[in-house]
């Protein structure tokens, strides 16, 4: 099994006035940037790279980072930056991208160098993975919404072939146009690095990930909606020729770690205390429709089963109409947040990892309102008991990793060439 950290990197002002347990709710992408204070910025920026270091002296597999754009409940409006500076001060940890949002991007050659140097510096590191981004990424990057499927998938061949081909050569596309393709830098890892693809809603994105071999990571979805969507990918992976398993499934979760019960329910509390962030149950804030579901992103004709959460669509501005956010309590019944002590959130693990069998688990936590210190306690107490127990029932539930099973051949890694699609 694969276990990761991540959390979404939150703009922490205790003075403003959507920051705290009392706050005010935000509708996104209406907060000016006149709010932010770059003394704060730099301290939290370090802050979390301090977090990130002590998760890779925890045992942890990788070191999530994701990327959203004018908003204060992630600060990762550059990820790759971030990367960059994990692939110099980590040592062991895979550095995963979830991912680089390929239809806003104008010069998809300017990214697969950024990639290729961060691999580079990393000796091997990186995991790279896509996202189609919401309305939201459109609106910040004038990018044109309708050819948002098509944009995607062109980027993403064009940066396989810049990884794997020897330059230089042209290309003319429907949507990109190179006259001259021959960037220097070239990945670590060959045939290039592993490519894995986060999702919620999208059958299309589900089923394209499935035919290219490449893992699957649901976020912070419903169990048993989840669990369906594995079961779509499986299908899909027989119609193409292979057999898909633990290997090609990840499950993202919410989980604080603590000394006692009590303290773990009052921090974990905290995770919605936050900035207000569309993506995360509990809260949501406000989004605008006409801004966040834009024409050409997910169709709502083809969606997966975790199309039944009102939040998920809501947080993407689809059937708004009469939503009410879910409570703290609400997502504890449902295992939507897991909190606790050592003892008591594994109870909760066993029956997730049972029940949904992913190779990849990340760990979502140190978010919202939390403090450095209620991060350190959870790593620290997940480094000592969590991760090595989960370690352990991973392997009695088979359930390995990508980087132990190729998951475009089904074959243990070391013993058999690793597919050129596989994670």
């Amino acid at each position: 099994m694969f276990i990761g950290y991540f959390t979404e990197r939150p703009y922490q002002d205790p003075k403003a006035k959507f920051f705290g347990a009392s706050k005010d709710e935000l509708t996104d992408l209406v907060l000016s940037n006149g709010e932010y204070d770059s003394e704060i910025a730099a301290d939290l920026y370090n802050r979390y790279f301090d977090e990130k270091l002590y998760a890779e002296e925890m045992g942890f597999d990788g070191l999530m980072l994701n990327e959203h754009h004018s908003t204060p409940f992630t600060m990762g409006s550059v990820m790759n930056v971030e990367a960059s500076i994990l692939a110099r001060i980590t040592k062991r940890a895979k550095i995963v991208l979830l991912g680089n949002i390929l239809p806003v991007r104008s010069d998809p050659i300017f990214l697969a160098e950024e990639l290729a140097m961060i691999d580079v510096i990393s000796r091997g590191r990186l995991i790279s993975g896509w996202v189609r981004g919401t309305g939201r990424e459109s609106l910040s990057h004038n990018a044109q919404s309708p050819y948002n499927w098509e944009r995607f998938q062109e980027a993403h061949e064009l940066i396989i072939k810049t990884w794997t081909d020897p330059g230089p050569f042209r290309w003319e596309g429907r949507h990109y146009q190179m006259r001259y393709v021959n960037p220097w830098a070239k990945p670590y890892q060959k045939p290039h690095m592993p490519i894995w693809v986060p999702g919620v809603l999208s059958y299309n994105t589900l089923e394209w990930a499935a035919r290219k071999r490449y893992p699957y990571l649901m976020t912070a979805t419903d169990e048993e909606p989840t669990k369906e969507c594995f079961g779509i990918y499986e299908s899909i992976a027989r119609d193409n020729g292979y057999e898909a398993g633990p290997q090609n499934y990840g499950y993202m979760l919410k989980l604080h770690v603590d000394e006692t019960d009590e303290l773990a329910e009052a921090t974990a509390r905290k995770l919605l205390q936050g900035p207000s962030n569309p993506f995360l149950e509990g809260n949501q804030g406000g989004v605008h429709p006409h801004l966040q579901a834009l024409p050409g992103l997910t169709s709502r004709k083809n969606m997966l089963p975790t199309a039944s959460s009102r939040a998920a669509l809501a947080g993407r501005g689809i059937s708004t109409t009469g939503f009410t956010p879910g409570s703290f309590e609400d997502q504890v019944a449902k295992r939507g947040i897991i909190y606790g002590t050592p003892k008591t959130v594994l109870k909760q693990l066993r029956i997730a990892m049972e029940k949904m069998r992913p190779g990849i688990v990340m760990m979502w936590d140190g978010d919202g309102a939390m403090t450095h210190d209620d991060a350190m306690r959870s790593l620290r107490l997940m480094g000592e008991v969590v991760v090595p127990t989960m370690r352990e029932w991973a392997a009695e539930l088979e359930l390995p990793g990508p980087t132990e099973v190729d998951p475009a051949t089904g074959k243990h890694i070391g013993t058999a060439t690793t597919g050129a699609a596989a994670g």
